[in-house]
């Protein structure tokens, strides 16, 4: 007996249906798959608050948009301005929240509240804002932007809490792709432990994960050029126009996620090409790790005490 997919084969934003009475919020919408996928929720029609660290390019992204978009400033890497962005968001409601931001194999560096800066960011970030939105969710999409580098690491289980500061002598043992990688994975944790509660909880979301297989964004090159390595940014953006899809082909998978109502919660999306490099969205499998509910436990009860938030508490009414 076949089994039908719930996601069409070739799908693509011109089959976005019309999103008009729909709100969406978009991190790290600035630029890259982030931009695009604001992009294409717009033009059909949805409103969209596009999230971003720098506000000034935000608005110059906006501005290239048809559509509407509402700009608002969020660094993810700090928990003070995470907690701002959430309380001044006046919407009620939100049909999907998509933690798209992110920072890549970065040289060792903290966030403002002392948390390794790719962890901060990529994780407890998103799950501090996903929380501070959580009245927002009943009934909602929350979307995760992984990757496949999440292939690449694994978690202490017995040092969680030290892997978010990497600090003394971790630091020492700092490796930036390994976590980059760890962060993804951590990602993919989060999703499937936020369905599991929600489905327990009764809280109403709908949680999912999607990759962007190898896309042309401008990600890859803020490694570099954090170091100082301009020619290596210079190769790096060379080497993805020449060979990695569009950035709107890597949003489609999160774009799928975010729009198509009958793909389940806890489902990870990627390209459906040789190696998830690209293609059409699909659905993919991670990591066995990435479904492991002991792990996803552990990392959301020191999440939980490291940003100083219970979702249990904050989704009481």
């Amino acid at each position: 007996m076949a089994v039908i997919s719930p996601i069409p084969r070739h799908w693509d934003a011109r089959a976005i249906p019309d999103l008009h009475g729909k709100r969406y919020l978009v991190t790290g919408g600035n630029s890259g798959l982030g931009f695009e996928t604001v992009r294409a929720l717009a033009s059909h029609g949805a409103e969209v608050v596009m999230a971003s660290r720098n506000l000034a390019k935000a608005e110059v992204a906006a501005s290239k948009i048809r559509g509407n978009v509402l700009v608002a400033e969020l660094d993810l890497a700090n928990l003070a301005s995470i907690e701002t962005f959430a309380r001044e968001i006046t919407w009620d409601h939100l049909d999907a929240l998509i933690l798209n931001a992110g920072v890549m194999a970065t040289p060792l560096r903290h966030t403002v509240d002392g948390f390794e800066l790719q962890m901060g960011t990529n994780h407890l970030g998103h799950f501090a804002l996903a929380a501070r939105l959580l009245q927002k969710l009943r009934g909602a999409r929350v979307v995760s932007v992984a990757s496949m580098a999440h292939r690449m690491a694994d978690f202490d289980q017995s040092r969680l809490k030290e892997q978010m500061w990497m600090k003394g002598d971790d630091a020492l043992k700092y490796n930036a792709w390994k976590t980059y990688g760890r962060s993804k994975l951590a990602n993919l944790l989060f999703t499937h432990e936020l369905q599991r509660r929600s489905d327990t909880g009764g809280w109403g979301i709908t949680a999912l994960a999607a990759h962007p297989g190898w896309s042309n964004t401008n990600l890859q090159m803020v490694a570099p050029e954090m170091k100082g390595q301009g020619f290596a940014a210079s190769a790096t953006s060379l080497v993805n126009k020449a060979l990695a899809q569009s950035a709107l082909m890597g949003a489609l998978p999160t774009l799928a996620a975010a729009i198509l109502p009958s793909i389940p919660g806890g489902a990870y999306l990627g390209p459906d090409g040789l190696g998830e490099l690209r293609g059409h969205p699909k659905l993919v499998r991670a990591r066995d790790i990435a479904y492991d509910p002991r792990l996803a436990g552990a990392l959301w009860g020191i999440s939980e005490d490291l940003t100083g938030l219970s979702w249990r508490v904050l989704f009481e009414p």
